[in-house]
């Protein structure tokens, strides 16, 4: 006998036993293929959110399809007590494609996850040269996750204040303040934890100046670097990792969302004297390098690799940029353009964001609002040339419909 009933609403079904916490849903989607998913009647959604700069190659890609399809026909699970050639193989790619010859990577399911063994590794190492070297400094609009560490983190203090009082081992300082975060880190400072581009702070790229007083302050005082590369990582904002554009080089960075286009991984990249710091028993999850989601890891990485997606993304933001900075000249309230590769930003001059998107759906264009003022665009890095002008289109109707609006 069936446990679904679908004579009654998805949405009922949802309410009655989902717990809310990402509020009323926007749509239901039944399918999804390349930048398009599907609505149960039909509708073509233009996907220009990625899932939250997740699904970077588009939906039901089939080179993902086919390697989840042959590893889940051949071997699920094992547990870490064991190896398998898709997580050891994708260790191996993931050293290669940071650079760093002497990396070693421990395998999460998410981002937040990733990051908690950052932090993790990072308050190890401290405590190898000081009992009290266990803080860490973080920015003020960064986001790096929801478990209770993480979520310290994260500098937004209105996501703390439901599960206050936190454990206080993280100092908060401005995102833009390169002789503050100079100050803040001390002789008890174990970490300086930062994104190259704060996708949930609204899509907002770091001064250089900043990255470089990190790289600094964290040398000075024998601490680590970890850059957050869980939205920026795999190719989203040019480069595999966005540090890679930059003079600046971490010792641990952080990947999820886009690794396996869609699956639950994380990873947690160490190199030098940071790669050795966990031992047996430190740390431990049970599904991660799972099988599965590591062959769709390695597809991802075979894919991008063989198509040059990183090449063709380039030519797609470049393109997307001047569609924006159009807007930012001839449409209401399109003020600026923000971000790196196709992870950006449309700056607003009024906190009509939410509006914006809501009046995007209307239109079937799939981006959200990352601030009042700021709505976020994250195609698949596959997008193609016309995919970024019908969105572009679409995004200029619904500034119009919101600036015609009654008030």
């Amino acid at each position: 006998m069936s446990a679904t009933h679908p004579a009654v609403p998805l949405t009922e079904r949802a309410a009655a036993h989902v717990m809310p916490t990402y509020g009323p849903p926007k749509a239901t989607f039944v399918r999804g293929q390349g930048t398009a998913l599907f609505d149960e009647a039909g509708n073509a959604w233009l996907d220009f959110l990625c899932g939250l700069a997740v699904t970077s190659l588009g939906h039901a890609h089939p080179a993902v399809t086919d390697a989840v399809t042959e590893q889940a026909g051949t071997l699920v699970h094992t547990s870490n007590l064991f190896l398998t050639e898709p997580a050891v193989g994708l260790a191996e790619r993931l050293a290669r494609i940071t650079g760093w010859d002497d990396a070693k990577v421990f395998f999460a399911q998410c981002g937040a996850t990733a990051n908690e063994a950052a932090i993790k590794l990072a308050r190890k190492h401290g405590k190898q040269r000081s009992p009290d070297k266990v803080r860490v400094v973080a920015l003020d609009g960064s986001f790096h996750g929801r478990t209770l560490a993480t979520l310290e983190a994260t500098g937004q203090p209105a996501k703390h204040e439901p599960f206050a009082p936190l454990a206080g081992f993280v100092d908060h300082v401005a995102h833009d303040d390169p002789d503050a975060l100079r100050a803040a880190v001390t002789a008890e400072t174990s970490a300086v934890l930062l994104e190259v581009v704060q996708g949930e702070g609204g899509v907002r790229a770091l001064d250089p100046a900043v990255l470089a007083a990190a790289r600094e302050a964290c040398d000075e005082h024998g601490a680590l670097l970890i850059v957050d590369e869980v939205q920026t990582g795999i190719g989203r904002t040019g480069p595999w990792f966005a540090f890679q554009a930059t003079d600046v080089v971490p010792d641990v960075v952080t990947v999820a969302k886009a690794l396996a286009n869609g699956l639950p991984i994380g990873a947690c990249i160490a190199r030098g004297p940071a790669a050795g710091v966990l031992s047996p028993g430190d740390h431990a999850t049970t599904f991660g390098g799972n099988p599965v989601t590591a062959a769709a890891a390695n597809a991802v990485l075979d894919t991008i690799e063989a198509q040059g997606l990183l090449d063709t993304a380039r030519v797609r933001s470049q393109r997307l940029i001047e569609g924006l900075q159009r807007l930012a000249d001839v449409a209401p309230y399109a003020c600026g353009v923000r971000g790196r590769g196709l992870l950006l930003g449309l700056e607003l001059d009024a906190p009509v964001a939410a509006a914006v998107e809501a009046a995007c759906r209307d239109r079937f264009l799939l981006v959200n609002a990352v601030a009042p003022d700021v709505v976020r665009l994250a195609p698949p890095l596959t997008v193609s040339r016309e995919e970024v002008d019908l969105a572009l289109s679409a995004l200029e109707e619904a500034l119009s419909s919101v600036a015609d609006a009654p008030a």
